[in-house]
């Protein structure tokens, strides 16, 4: 008798336990449903750990995102791209890059909506063992670059402005910026393009500074959105509040300073305190704001002669 009601006990046990499993399983489907929904309720936009991204990383910690129906994602990236591939692909609705890349992208079939432009500006950076202080002195050198983006424009400007031939302007492509910057602090190549605050590291290790993209007078930052998304009606009303967080973000920023926004600079930029504290003073950040025809014609008419000079 005994040895019966043993075996009912654990019979019963086993079947109750066999419910939990089923329902833990259950549930777990449901919450993986739930956090899909969410994510693609959700408005995402790949950022880079760079200063051009700082008013949405100020919106987000500011909770000035909350209002968006759906909520913001901020996905980080490395490497611009990484970015690219995360709108191609559908994994993000928006990204904070440069025109060149935006365009490219819009080239190749995702078309893109240029939002806003952005304070963005690269320097040229070279090894402080390379003793390079003129353009000219790049001749039989090597710059790390990405293809396709700003930089492969402005090396480009640069190599024609040295008057170096092309054969003897090595562009080296680093895609991701701690690897770019990495490689500079371990003389590891002679030069390479910086933004900030990537920039302000190398200038704080005495690296040198040959050229800076703001002496164009273009402007090529940009935050930019897939235009298929954004024009339904739910991503339009995002993008919209979206805005207004960042025009408010931007204010904030040149209110309070870059300083009063300094443990969240090295926390999403992953930098130190004395690289936030020397950070240029003047950097400011101006509400959203189309791109000027003047920025995108120059992007156009350089990315058009890349890419026929790749098909040759």
């Amino acid at each position: 008798m005994k040895k019966a009601i043993t075996i009912i006990i654990g019979i019963v046990l086993l079947v109750a336990c066999g419910q939990s499993y089923e329902e833990t399983k259950r549930i777990s489907r449901e919450q993986r449903r739930e956090a899909m929904r969410r994510d693609s309720a959700a408005l995402k936009i790949a950022v880079l750990p760079t200063l051009d991204c700082l008013p949405l990383f100020v919106a987000q910690q500011e909770r000035l995102l909350d209002t968006l129906n759906g909520g913001v994602r901020l996905k980080m990236y490395q490497a611009q791209m990484d970015c690219d591939t995360a709108v191609q692909r559908g994994r993000a609705e928006g990204m904070v890059t440069d025109l060149v890349r935006a365009l490219r992208i819009n080239n190749q079939g995702v078309k893109m909506r240029y939002v806003t432009a952005t304070n963005a500006y690269w320097q040229l950076i070279t090894n402080r063992q390379a003793r390079i202080r003129q353009l000219k002195q790049l001749d039989h050198k090597m710059v790390g670059m990405a293809r396709y983006s700003v930089t492969d424009l402005l090396s480009d400007y640069v190599a024609d402005s040295a008057k170096i031939a092309e054969e003897r302007f090595f562009k080296v492509q680093l895609n991701d910026v701690n690897v770019r910057m990495s490689m500079l602090q371990n003389n590891e190549i002679d030069a390479v393009w910086l933004t900030e605050p990537q920039a302000t590291i190398a200038r704080v290790n005495k690296h040198a500074v040959i050229y800076d993209s703001r002496t164009t007078g273009l402007h090529f930052g940009v935050m930019a959105f897939r235009e298929q998304e954004m024009r339904r009606p739910e991503r339009a009303k995002q993008l919209e509040l979206l805005i207004k967080a960042y025009n408010k973000a931007c204010d904030l920023i040149n209110e309070q300073g870059l300083q009063h926004y300094r443990q969240l600079i090295m926390e999403r930029c992953k930098v130190k305190a004395e690289v936030v504290d020397s950070l240029p003073a003047d950097l400011k950040y101006q509400h959203a704001q189309g791109t000027s025809q003047q920025d995108m014609t120059a992007a156009e008419k350089w990315l058009e002669e890349a890419v026929a000079k790749s098909k040759i």
